[in-house]
């Protein structure tokens, strides 16, 4: 049985604002909860203008609140801008506020580009992305009470204390970033939406070298993918040019992602087009039956049966329909819509 998620970076389009994007973001939660998606990540971007989700721990809680029963997280809290510490606990309070539905998908990409990732270090150093493999074991520390009696953390307690711990994921887009999950023995989400090339090493990586530990006693691969669905392969194709020419575009217009016809219109370079034709022949989109299909048959190819889909595109009613679409492609078991008032059941 494949397993669908949502996988959501907030988009803004050009002419629109963050406040709406963020609504979106809401409005789309509590449709995917409704149309039977397992689960609703929010991503980590910072001075990315056409991206408003820059703090998952905030969204994740609005987001829980608003709906009922899917699980929510992170896709993912990037690492090494924080403490361990701080992570641990900032999840542990969302796991007591909604109990059994925290997701926490760490990764070590820094979410931003070089200077402004040092911008968001206290001492203004660049990361130290060699500490991340600490970083992972003190994490799990923190969250499991877990710490050796003579580590130098032994007897520090994240608080609060939840029920359980919220589940761990290890994200990546390379072998590094498999081989970490595997050693640890955690979950492992590859974001082929951002290294389709390294998909099929990743997981092999990932399978090969994994140990059992009490976070997962066997290997749990899935795939963050972009997919968009349409009611044809024309309208699908037609939708697409916003996320490829946004790829490109930079920040021509404002810096949000352009419609499907800004994005035809736009002057590119000849190096610019032949990426464009590289984009196209990996994007997985068309009518929803193509798209599953394509998507089974990723699954297959790398024994996987998880999907996380993020669906970028200009107007929010064709990101909504595609997510309609698929559910029914995939038959999701829908569920009961949450309380109209946005609390948690």
């Amino acid at each position: 049985m494949t397993v669908l998620g949502v996988l959501d970076q907030s988009p803004v389009r050009r002419g629109g604002t963050a406040a709406q994007a963020l609504a979106e973001t809401l409005a789309l939660a509590r449709a995917a909860e409704r149309l039977g998606y397992a689960r609703y990540w929010v991503a980590e971007h910072h001075n990315a203008p056409a991206l408003a989700s820059t703090a998952p721990e905030v969204l994740i809680d609005r987001i829980a609140a608003a709906t009922s029963a899917i699980r929510v997280g992170s896709g993912g809290v990037m690492l090494p801008h924080y403490s361990a510490l701080k992570v641990a606990e900032t999840f542990r309070l969302l796991e007591t506020l909604h109990p059994g539905r925290i997701d926490l998908g760490v990764g070590r990409a820094p979410g931003s580009d070089s200077r402004t990732a040092r911008a968001l270090a206290p001492t203004r150093q660049p990361l130290d992305l060699n500490a991340f493999p600490d970083q992972l074991l003190d994490l799990y520390g923190f969250l499991a009470d877990d710490f050796p009696p003579d580590h130098e953390f032994h007897g520090i307690a994240a608080m609060p204390r939840p029920r359980a711990m919220p589940q761990l994921w290890l994200l990546g887009s390379s072998d590094a970033g498999a081989g970490y999950a595997a050693e640890l023995g955690w979950p492992y989400c590859h974001a082929h939406f951002i290294n389709a090339s390294r998909t099929d090493s990743s997981l092999d990586a990932y399978r090969t070298l994994f140990a059992p530990s009490p976070v997962a006693p066997a290997p749990r691969p899935a795939i963050a993918v972009h997919a968009l669905a349409a009611d044809s392969a024309e309208e699908a194709e037609r939708l697409s040019w916003s996320r490829w020419g946004w790829r490109l575009m930079g920040g021509a217009g404002g810096g949000g992602i352009p419609s499907p016809e800004e994005a035809l219109a736009f002057d590119y370079t000849e190096p610019e087009r032949e990426y464009l034709e590289l984009l196209k022949r990996r994007s997985i989109h068309g009518t929803a039956a193509q798209v599953r299909e394509r998507l089974l048959a990723l699954g297959e190819r790398h024994g996987v049966d998880e999907f996380v889909i993020v669906t970028i595109t200009h107007d929010f009613a064709a990101r909504l329909r595609s997510y309609e679409l698929l559910a029914e492609a995939f038959a999701l078991e829908p569920r009961a819509a949450p309380p109209r008032d946005g609390s948690s059941a």
